[in-house]
């Protein structure tokens, strides 16, 4: 049984077997691209097998994109700006509060394991470094929750419609990584009006850019 995740010793690294592999071209192993300004690079002990315990992840965006809604439930996060501004939303499941962090180059924000977060760059581009405690690290898609409950589960659990949440993720097809979609005209109308939208906190009505 192989070893992953966590490890805090070199025991994997044999000296009968002399000096495993310890460089490689982490740019020849592509996480996700949406074109050629958003796009993530990844490096895990499939790239590098000696390499137990961590991760790392080169993302780059552009301004009107983001990192969509996610978790990853066998890993902490550490994002470092290595250039441009972003936010980097996070939802603390232990106080039911959601925390949004401006960062620019030289700041991180650390996500703890399981949490719901996203990244939106507030810059033209932006370029970060994430960083992963499990060599292995999972992730699990806010598109993928979506567009994989049938619509029935979200009338059964909240009371809403399952034909009107039909209607609104019927566009979500796929996992989305870096969102928005290249064709996303069906649902452009919508998200052009998203400045309308308001939204119940502790019985109160805001406006969803005041959050």
């Amino acid at each position: 049984m192989s070893k992953s995740g966590f490890v805090p010793d070199n025991s994997n690294i044999k000296k009968s077997s002399g000096t495993p592999n310890l460089s490689v071209n982490y740019k020849q192993n592509v996480l996700f691209k949406r074109n050629d300004q958003n796009i993530a690079y990844q490096l895990t002990s499939t790239q590098l097998p000696a390499m137990l315990g961590g991760a790392f992840v080169d993302l780059y965006m552009t301004k009107g994109h983001m990192r969509e809604p996610h978790w990853h439930p066998n890993a902490w996060e550490l994002d470092v700006v290595v250039s441009g501004e972003v936010q980097v939303s996070v939802l603390d499941p232990d106080t039911s509060s959601m925390h949004n962090y401006r960062i620019k180059e030289g700041e991180v924000v650390f996500i703890p394991m399981g949490w719901w977060h996203w990244i939106e760059p507030l810059s033209e581009e932006a370029h970060l470094h994430l960083f992963f405690n499990n060599d292995q690290f999972e992730s699990t898609e806010g598109s993928d929750m979506l567009r994989l409950t049938p619509p029935i589960v979200f009338q059964k659990a909240y009371g809403v419609s399952a034909s009107e949440v039909a209607e609104a993720i019927a566009p979500i097809t796929d996992t989305v990584v870096i969102g928005p979609p290249n064709d996303h005209s069906s649902y452009k109308k919508g998200y052009e009006r998203d400045e309308k939208v308001v939204i119940k906190i502790n019985e109160k009505v805001v406006r969803a850019e005041d959050k």
